[in-house]
């Protein structure tokens, strides 16, 4: 391979001419020297008229030296400077007629602009109110579609259902057997560290139970599917927004609604309780692990105060409100994958818009039940 010559640029200047000569070889893997020197002298009130190019010491060259030179003229122009490219190879100067052959379209080129934080607060809150809009649409939409449903007048096949079921159920087990068993051994060592103060251990049995059955097992289940299938859902519905086959449905008569959003929505509806049992089961086997390896409690012991410190409406309020999560998921999904645009990047926004409205949503929706059963005394 023929070594490189380091790329330079000398400039000197008679009377009111600046001369720009160009050293070594001008291409893409070398070190750009710095045009500033001769970018200065081309500034108003210096005296420089005209620009020229000398090459004598000029050996190869590719689209670096385009492109600098290109920056020169244009900057000379801009300055009132006359700018002389007769000097130049004969191959250069064909390429800048033909950079020059066509001028550029005003407003073509993309101007930084930086918005003041009263615009920006502006254009946040008519997002967010367009997102609210579109919603409450897609709720109504929703809603009518569970009317279809109702009057058994809802085209969408059954199978569908059925995949999505086990998509939702079977195929999310591993995942919740594992954050539920870790939930519930997090939450027995914390407990712990107070109780054990006190020679209360067996208690780590009533918190453990209490807390998964009222709050952690249904909010870890919530968040888990908000990752996994609310993603995969917003994935789906976009991806077939790119390939037109939403269009395509509805040319052919299909309600997109129906078809595709219903079966998504009543599959994690009907799933997500009983997921929240299953988490429950997971944390409480958790913490009977840390209680009886670590501490002075048998199984019997851990089972008992399990028992005692749990009661039906303890599972009610966690199956209602995983049920409340799951409805929020599958709204959020199905919403962001059905306003997807029509490129893969936006199916990729979809996805990560979809995870963070869905786990916005269970957020407020579970400080909202926990505030009513609070004052409810529940």
């Amino acid at each position: 391979m023929t070594d490189k010559t380091p790329c330079s640029i000398n400039v000197s200047r008679k009377d009111n001419t600046l001369e720009a000569a160009f050293v070594g070889d001008w291409v893409l893997d070398a070190e750009i020297p710095a045009l500033e020197a001769v970018l200065s002298q081309l500034d108003d009130g210096t005296g420089i008229k005209r620009l020229v190019f000398a090459t004598q010491a000029l050996g190869r060259w590719d689209s670096l030296l385009m492109t600098e030179l290109i920056r020169l003229i244009d900057y000379g122009a801009a300055q009132g400077v006359q700018v002389d490219t007769t000097s130049l190879p004969e191959g250069i100067q064909g390429l800048l007629r033909l950079v020059y052959a066509v001028p550029e379209r005003v407003g073509a080129r993309r101007k930084e602009t930086r918005d003041s934080w009263l615009e920006a607060l502006g254009k946040a809150g008519l997002h967010l109110f367009k997102d609210a809009q579109d919603f409450v649409v897609f709720i109504g939409e929703m809603a009518l579609s569970f009317t279809a449903l109702m009057r058994g007048k809802a085209h969408f096949r059954r199978m569908d259902l059925w995949l999505n079921i086990q998509d939702c159920g079977p195929s999310a087990l591993p995942i919740v057997t594992l954050i539920s068993l870790l939930v519930g051994l997090i939450l027995a060592f914390v407990g712990a560290v107070q109780l054990a103060l006190f020679g209360a251990q067996v208690y780590i049995a009533n918190l453990v139970g209490l807390g998964m059955t009222r709050e952690m097992g249904a909010l870890m289940a919530a968040i888990i599917m908000a990752g996994r299938t609310g993603a995969a859902y917003a994935a789906q519905l976009g991806t077939m927004q790119v390939n037109n086959e939403i269009d395509a449905l509805k040319t052919m008569g299909f309600e997109a609604m129906e078809f595709l959003v219903l079966p998504r929505i009543l599959a994690l509806v009907l799933i997500m309780p009983l997921l929240c049992l299953y988490a429950d089961l997971m944390g409480i086997v958790g913490g009977a692990i840390v209680t009886v390896s670590f501490f002075d409690v048998s199984l019997l012991q851990y089972l008992d105060r399990t028992a005692t410190a749990i009661h039906l409406m303890d599972f009610m309020i966690g199956i209602v409100k995983c049920a409340v999560f799951g409805v929020l998921i599958a709204l959020s999904g199905c919403m962001r994958g059905m306003q997807c645009g029509r490129s893969a990047s936006a199916v990729g926004d979809a996805t990560t818009s979809a995870v963070v409205t869905s786990i916005v949503f269970i957020v407020i929706a579970d400080s909202l039940i926990t505030l009513m059963c609070n004052r409810l005394g529940i």
